[in-house]
């Protein structure tokens, strides 16, 4: 069962059980959250393929429930970031942070990293008190 935490203003949250059905409703969510929020669609398509890469890596990895967080920052201006910007951020309860390693034409996996570093502005990992967080960050447009 999905848990949703919060949709409202700037912030929309989930947390989905390690399922196999998890990346695909992770995918309907977020992109239901960037069409509420009115964001360019491109932008969409960016943001629910890196997501969908990051919930299926902690799919694989981890038997623990999945979180999703987006949040739209500096909007009005007082939040860290210096420029319009979408933080997205997918968590489990694995504490090893992923590596970025190279995959050769015939893997089957192992680009979901390399797309996150590529596409994104920013982006890393930190460690939480149950596990870590993946983060990246998009330019809004505006």
């Amino acid at each position: 069962m999905i848990r949703v935490i919060d949709t409202d203003g700037d912030v929309a949250e989930w947390t989905f059980p390690a399922e196999p059905d998890a990346v695909r409703t992770a995918r309907h969510a977020v992109r239901d959250a960037l069409r509420a929020w009115e964001l360019d669609t491109s932008l969409g398509d960016l943001t629910v393929l890196l997501v969908s890469e990051l919930v299926t890596n902690s799919l694989r990895y981890t038997s623990g429930p999945i979180g999703v967080r987006l949040v739209r920052l500096n909007l009005d201006g007082a939040s860290p970031s210096p420029v319009p910007a979408l933080l997205v951020e997918v968590s489990d309860p694995l504490p090893d942070p992923p590596r970025e390693r190279p995959a050769g034409p015939d893997d089957e996996g192992g680009r979901g990293i390399q797309l996150v570093a590529c596409a994104a502005r920013r982006w890393g990992t930190r460690r939480g008190r149950s596990g870590k967080t993946v983060w990246f960050e998009l330019p809004l447009p505006g």
